[in-house]
């Protein structure tokens, strides 16, 4: 028991990972452990839009450990310029570290559904990246614009950045957005990048 215990205790550090949207209506940033809560919620309601066959349990199961890595590396902000494979890299030590604190079976399956939402080769990751990338879209929409004009962030940018994996993995989600993002595009809720 204890290991499991040291477990989720540790995994309590993601509630003070901060990211750079704000949650409606809130002045502060959301946390990490707040985004895979919601991202695993967003996904289970987009489950008709699935390709069919996915399996969602696996999905939510993805969603939940995705940034457990950010405990030890941090959140970097979607929209970056940065160097994503030292980001990564530091990511898969804390995930190794995290993971290693549980018996070593239910350690390694965690670890391997990090593994898989990171390779994103299968279609249950696909759909997970696709509500991973949409959620920081979905609250910017609803908070016009907030943290892409605090961090001078294009439509341009939000565009390449999220819209190939939400394509690739919730095509209708895609629609959805991509008409959103041009009106907020209209409305001047983007920065100047």
């Amino acid at each position: 028991m204890q290991p499991i215990v040291d477990f989720i205790l540790e995994l309590d550090k993601l509630k003070g990972v901060a990211r750079k949207t704000r949650p409606l209506g809130l002045d502060r940033y959301e946390n990490s452990a707040e985004h895979s809560w919601q991202i695993a919620l967003l996904a289970a309601s987009l489950a008709p839009h699935a390709e069919p066959g996915t399996d969602l349990s696996r999905v939510i199961a993805m969603l939940l450990v995705h940034d457990i890595g950010e405990i030890d590396a941090g959140d970097t902000f979607v929209y970056a310029d940065a160097d994503w494979s030292a980001q990564k890299a530091a990511e898969t030590a804390a995930v190794r570290r995290i993971f290693g604190l549980l018996p070593e079976g239910q350690g390694a399956a965690f670890l391997a559904l990090w593994q898989e939402f990171d390779d994103n080769a299968t279609r249950e990751a696909r759909f997970a990246h696709a509500a991973d990338r949409a959620m920081p879209v979905l609250l910017n929409l609803a908070n016009r614009g907030q943290s892409w004009r605090e961090n001078g962030i294009s439509h341009d940018r939000v565009v390449r950045r999220v819209g190939p994996p939400i394509r690739a993995g919730c095509p209708a989600l895609w629609d959805y957005l991509e008409a959103r993002l041009d009106a907020a595009r209209a409305e001047g809720w983007f920065g100047a990048n």
